[in-house]
């Protein structure tokens, strides 16, 4: 079974073999795993007080959010051969959901026809490459710029969901920090020492195994202290009734375009507009792979070909190759200049290609 696979995804190639791959994609799922329950959370304005009912159905986003991500991260990785997971992306759908519904009045058919002509319009413009000749102009610091803002969208997504961070009831600021009580709070702090502590000492799938550790904790300790109603998102830190359920799909399909009579020709067009441009450049991708053209402009350049990381260009990392690189490999942070004189240039490149890559986090110890 292994042969036909190495030899399809050319492991040999790219000095990586099966456990690797399977643990990197395991991780790397359990990372964005959190995209099931909040995705259906914020289009479907759960908690969000005089919203109730207006958002879309919770079951039926869920099934969307998972087929979504499952079905084109396959295509992704049997198609193109790069290690890309595809998702419902955080931030835009914050836009429909209190833009377009909340603010704009709009139902959730026709806020999901907007992203429907948004989505056929970014088609197009892939196609004529267009959108292509646009994000390669964006400049470098922006492009870091994105993924440092989506990170940080995320963690204020942790923060708001475990009562660190509230919505006040009145006074002029948005947010306001929260008291610490409740149990969403205890499994955070516990969760995140657990975590860092995993990764502080260089634990293989360190974070793998501080989100496996945290769900399970936050389990226990919703049925045993709160009677399975410590957590507000539904369906969160609670056994499943059945392990099996059919997939809710009575929201495929249901599109409005009453949408252009309810907002006017060009207000239409200029939303759609609007959230083509939140769609079209700034995403997680971007940032993604400035990282993996960056390896490849550092192997343009002359470095050892074995100068990439060992799962985000499917290629071996920095200290892989030779017995004596192996020997001289770090074993805690990318080498700095010492009194004698700065690193070689190659092996300069080589970290800076590698410092950028998820997986520096799951380098194996020597």
């Amino acid at each position: 079974m292994a042969g036909p696979i190495a030899r399809y995804f050319r492991f040999a190639e790219r000095s990586t073999d099966l456990a690797t791959e399977l643990r990197a994609g395991l991780t790397t799922y359990m990372v964005m795993a959190y995209i099931i329950f909040v995705n259906p959370s914020v289009l479907g304005l759960v908690g969000v007080p005089g919203l109730e009912g207006k958002g879309l159905p919770f079951a039926a986003t869920l099934t969307a959010t998972c087929l979504t991500a499952g079905v084109l991260s396959i295509a992704m990785g049997l198609a193109s051969n790069y290690p890309l997971v595809l998702a419902p992306g955080m931030g835009l759908n914050a836009v429909v959901a209190f833009e377009l519904v909340a603010t704009r009045g709009l139902t959730w058919p026709q806020a999901m026809t907007v992203v429907f002509l948004e989505g056929v319009a970014i088609t197009l413009l892939v196609l004529t490459r267009f959108r292509e000749t646009v994000m390669d102009a964006v400049p470098l610091g922006l492009k870091r710029a994105i993924g440092v803002g989506i990170g940080l969208f995320i963690a204020f997504i942790g923060f708001f969901t475990s009562g660190f961070v509230v919505k006040p009831l009145s006074g002029p600021l948005p947010v306001a920090l929260g008291t610490f009580g409740g149990l969403p709070a205890v499994v955070f702090v516990l969760g995140f020492i657990l975590t860092a502590w995993l990764m502080a000492r260089r634990v293989r799938g360190a974070l793998l195994l501080g989100i496996v550790l945290t769900t399970l904790l936050a389990i226990v300790l919703n049925g045993a202290l709160a009677s399975w109603q410590g957590f507000s998102t539904p369906g969160a830190a609670r056994i499943p009734a059945a392990i099996v359920e059919p997939p809710d799909l009575s929201t495929v399909g249901r599109l409005d375009f009453g949408l252009v009579a309810r907002l006017g020709v060009v207000t239409a067009v200029l939303v759609t507009f609007s959230i083509m441009l939140s769609d079209f450049s700034t995403r997680w991708a971007r940032s993604s792979a400035w990282a993996a053209r960056r390896v490849s402009s550092t192997r343009a350049a002359g470095s050892p070909a074995s100068t990439g990381c060992c799962w985000w260009t499917r290629s071996a990392p920095p200290w892989a190759g030779s017995p004596t690189r192996a020997a001289t490999r770090p074993t805690s942070s990318p080498p700095r200049a010492s009194r004698k004189g700065a690193e070689p240039a190659s092996r300069r490149s080589s970290w800076a290609s590698c410092s950028s890559c998820p997986c520096s986090s799951r380098r194996s110890r020597a």
